[in-house]
């Protein structure tokens, strides 16, 4: 079955453009011209990913990140034509898996989406045929719900966090370099933004560290990445 992408651009010509690529591509296409028509749109479909511009009017694509209640197994691709790191660091943390900035080649744009997909199907796979259930000290993932809680209370993850979570916690102590960790959240090591990976270390600690600032769960390790510790003082 083709995979279905929404496209958010309130730029007509761009929009038409990224419309026709694709479903030369055999994907199945949903277009709208701002967050708030996009919102609208996801209340009736479930696309497989979304590509967001991040400039648009009545509602850009940063409030859409912040509002919007699509599965958050979807992957989004930010475009932007904007090439401040901050710009880009803000998409991460309100939940974007990739971005591209313009001009970009529409092929590179595909290149995307298709590595996107076919991470979002390697985790499905591995998930049916791993422990769908994950307790470490006061943290429990449930795979299946894509659910966390600590201390039995329930946390909200973006996918890109929830991806390096369960990494974390399927192979406690085993250190991880940035690239690895990108390379899942982003399907491949495209354009190697690898620094985006503190961003997401940076706000998973925020919500499951009882002191962010003194983390027990997830070690830098300097010069390397990062690895999971188990809560383990």
């Amino acid at each position: 079955m083709a995979k279905t992408i929404l496209v958010i651009d309130d730029d007509e010509r761009m929009l038409q453009m990224l419309k026709i690529n694709l479903i030369q591509e055999g994907f199945q296409v949903l277009t709208a011209k701002n967050g708030r028509e996009a919102i609208i749109t996801l209340r009736h479909d479930n696309p497989d990913l979304i590509i967001l511009d991040l400039m648009m009017p009545q509602m850009d694509g940063y409030t859409f990140m912040h509002q919007h209640t699509a599965s958050p197994a979807t992957p989004i691709i930010m475009v932007t034509a904007k090439v401040e790191e901050m710009e880009k660091i803000l998409g991460l943390e309100l939940g974007a898996d990739d971005y591209i900035t313009k001009p970009f080649s529409v092929r590179e744009l595909i290149a995307r989406v298709r590595a996107q997909l076919r991470r979002v199907e390697k985790i499905t796979s591995d998930q049916h045929l791993a422990r769908p259930i994950l307790h470490v000290a006061h943290l429990t993932l449930d795979s299946d719900s894509r659910m966390v809680t600590v201390n039995g209370d329930r946390i909200d993850l973006t996918r890109s966090e929830f991806t390096i979570l369960e990494k974390f916690m399927r192979s406690p102590k085993r250190v991880y370099s940035r690239r690895e960790l990108i390379i899942d959240i982003q399907g491949s090591a495209i354009e190697g933004f690898e620094r985006s990976i503190d961003v997401h270390i940076r706000n998973l600690r925020l919500k499951i560290e009882p002191d962010p600032s003194q983390p027990k769960y997830i070690e830098s390790v300097y010069g390397v990445g990062y690895r999971f510790m188990g809560g383990s003082a």
